[in-house]
């Protein structure tokens, strides 16, 4: 009885898969395959199939929750590119929101490979589901391997300062790290900036309680008013997102220079995505809408 109930499960979640989705998984499918020698799952665990399990949900995410906006995705590349974007909001929901944009938006559709912290393989289940995915464990290995076989790198140079950040920070960028700017010099690799508007405000944290995260090994323990809500408050606010994908750049110089010359260039991708915010909070008129 359990079987046959599953069974009819899977029948009803796959009804949900119109022809456009089966169309751009089939598509991705396609790609993967070319460069993979046919098999269906990449060197990484990249299974596009199972993008019939989650994409319907992030597709009423992206068009319903977050009513998602999505600006230049033209001047996304073919072939290789390192995507680099502004990251916020305790959990990786605008990364989930950029890829869907490529994906939900994209001509073609592509999955980018996000670069995922060390932390995350760690976590029961959820490092399977975001491999057979498309995301990768941010190593330069990893993302030069990804490269090279022309996929598009999704690619946080804040990390944890970024998801970390409260509310009175927000829409303040962090350091950078260097080792996406590396990267693309060795591997001649244009970078496309994105600015992400609204995750920012998704989990509003008025306090980051840093010391209790030590002791607990965790990156961060948000305080938030959200909170009081219990269970209810671990769901995001559906702020409005706005993403902006700003005109590639791409940079000729010595992968291995000193820190100082490295980080002019990466001054210059964080300055084209402070001003892609700029502009976002600029056309933003409400929280919600």
């Amino acid at each position: 009885m359990l079987g046959a109930l599953t069974e009819q499960l899977k029948a009803a979640w796959k009804a949900r898969l119109d022809d456009d989705l089966v169309e751009r998984i089939a598509c991705v499918q396609a790609a993967v395959e070319a460069t993979s020698g046919g098999s269906g799952t990449d060197p990484f665990g990249f299974a596009p199939e199972q993008l019939e399990s989650v994409m319907p949900a992030v597709r009423w995410l992206y068009r319903q929750y977050f009513r998602v906006e999505a600006h230049g995705l033209e001047h996304v590349p073919a072939g290789r590119v390192l995507v680099v974007g502004n990251h916020s909001g305790q959990v990786p929901i605008d990364a989930s929101m950029v890829g869907a944009a490529m994906f939900l938006d994209g001509t073609p559709p592509r999955i980018p490979r996000a670069m995922i912290e060390r932390w995350v393989p760690s976590l029961p289940f959820v490092s399977t589901l975001f491999a057979r995915v498309g995301q990768v464990l941010g190593t330069p290995e990893n993302c030069r391997r990804l490269l090279a076989d022309g996929e598009a790198v999704l690619v946080f140079p804040e990390g944890v300062r970024g998801i970390n950040k409260t509310l009175s920070q927000r829409y303040q960028l962090q350091e950078f790290g260097q080792g996406f700017m590396r990267l693309a010099l060795e591997t001649n690799t244009p970078i496309v900036p994105v600015a992400v508007v609204g995750a920012e405000e998704q989990y509003p944290v008025l306090y980051n309680a840093k010391g209790l995260a030590k002791v607990l090994g965790l990156p961060a323990v948000p305080v938030s008013p959200m909170m009081l809500a219990g269970p209810l408050g671990a769901l995001p606010l559906p702020v409005k997102y706005r993403i902006y994908f700003g005109h590639p750049i791409t940079f000729t110089g010595d992968p291995d220079d000193d820190e100082a010359v490295v980080g002019q260039q990466v001054g210059a991708v964080k300055d084209a995505i402070a001003a892609l915010l700029e502009r976002g909070l600029g056309e933003r008129k409400h929280l919600f809408w």
